[in-house]
This record gives C-alpha cells, structure tokens and sequence, in this order.
C-alpha cells in the first residue's frame, strides 16, 4: 500500500492512541494526552506527522524546534526528533525512512541540526541501515545521534 506523509489532525487521534500507549506514556487519563496532542497541533515550534495509508495512520514521528539560542542565535538551532514509530505490521516496509525523511526536510528548512537518541538495539539499528551513527551518551543504552543539516536547504545558511 502506498504511503503517504502528512501533518497529523485531531481526527487521526483514535488510531493515533494505540501507538502513543505502545511507545509508552505516562499515568495520565487517554482525555490529557488528547488535549496535549491537539494542543502541540496548534504549536508551529512542532511536527506530528503521520505516515499514512488507505486505512489511516500507521506511523507517527514528532519532533521539536528548540528556536533560536540566546547567545548564539540560529547557528546551532536544533530540531528534537522525540518520537518515529511504526505499527509492527508495517515495519521494514519504508514507513519509518519515509518518516525520518519527512522529519528531516521539516528541519532542514528551520534549524542547523537533528537531534535525538535511539536504544541501542529497538532503534539505533534502524538509523544505522539509514546511515547514521550514534555516539554515548549518559544514558549508554540510548546513543545519541547528531545530523548536521547546513547545506541540506538553501534557505538556511
């Protein structure tokens, strides 16, 4: 089934819950994590995008733009990649490169880095096949991966 790529909506939550849960969420009520989702929709410093097919969502990466640094400004603007999950039906079927890839053009065109960490053997194998290395960090079963976006968009110096 072909895949699409695409902002998530409010209405993608009923399909969108099971994977949060899978991932793993805190004790809260199913209503707070709704509201925080509907919530981080509305944030432009946010991408919660979807990874779609005929039936709906069947993956989800979120990340985050930290914005400028006070003293630095843009030069070492970073994106936070906090989630890419992929339903284990549709694993090691291009959802979650498609995903990545989407998270990556969506950085690209706003900060000079993507950031996030990956356990080393549920993840970081995926990033790896993708070319990524991770490097220790202080938690040393999730590497941390850095990928330099200069040059990757023309809008960014």
């Amino acid at each position: 089934m072909p895949i699409i790529v695409r902002d998530l909506r409010v209405p993608d939550w009923p399909q969108l819950w099971p994977m949060l849960r899978d991932m793993g969420v805190g004790d809260e009520p199913p209503e707070v994590h709704r509201l925080r989702f509907a919530a981080l929709l509305a944030d432009p410093r946010w991408a919660l995008l979807g990874a779609v097919d005929a039936g709906g969502p069947v993956g989800y990466a979120a990340a985050q733009d930290h914005g400028p640094h006070l003293r630095s400004g843009d030069a070492h603007r970073t994106v936070r990649l906090h989630d890419l999950y992929v339903r284990a039906d549709r694993r090691r079927d291009g959802v979650g490169r498609s995903l990545f890839d989407a998270v990556r053009r969506w950085a690209a065109g706003r900060a000079r880095y993507l950031e996030w960490q990956a356990h080393h053997e549920r993840a970081a194998p995926f990033y790896e096949r993708l070319g990524h290395r991770g490097d220790r960090c202080p938690q040393p079963d999730y590497p941390t991966f850095l990928l330099d976006l200069t040059g990757t968009d023309p809008t960014f110096p």
